[in-house]
């Protein structure tokens, strides 16, 4: 809870605006942030998109980018926050998808993490993380950690 209210406090002395595009987070990020009072000062909108095709129709992300990339990747990431960021009114989006398990590949563990941040004129920031199969719980409460800290680091920059 402290990131998140970190977030609200570096977002709201700066009047920017946050939107969130989530996938294995199933919108923990958006919740996290929600639970400050006076949120909707901060929080413009979240995108939920668990499934491929929601991806492609709410945030943008290409078919191809999909079929070439798969959904757990950095590629994808970057296209999930970048639709997010034209499909609102939002200074700054974060992207998340990720395998939170049980389960995963030897390409693609469970524990693996993609992180995308989409910035008004600067260039979308992409990273992926090794959470390793802690659990789903573990996976996503991690996933949504490194968001906020994401976030955080954004609005003071």
């Amino acid at each position: 809870m402290s990131r998140a209210l970190d977030l609200f406090t570096a977002f709201n002395a700066k009047g920017y605006m946050i939107a969130t595009a989530e996938s294995c987070t199933g919108g923990m990020v958006a919740a996290a942030i929600t639970d400050i009072a006076g949120s909707s000062a901060v929080f413009d909108r979240g995108f939920i998109t668990y499934s491929n095709d929601a991806k492609i129709r709410m945030l943008g992300v290409r078919a191809a980018t999909l079929k070439d990339h798969g959904a757990v990747s950095e590629q994808v990431a970057i296209e999930m926050a970048n639709g997010a960021l034209s499909r609102s009114d939002a200074d700054v989006a974060i992207a998340v998808t990720g395998i939170a398990g049980p389960g995963g590949s030897e390409f693609k563990p469970e524990g693996r993490v993609c992180f995308a941040l989409a910035q008004d004129q600067a260039e979308t920031y992409a990273i992926t993380l090794e959470f390793g199969a802690i659990g789903r719980a573990d996976v996503r409460v991690a996933a949504v950690q490194q968001a906020l800290s994401m976030l955080i680091l954004a609005a003071s920059s």
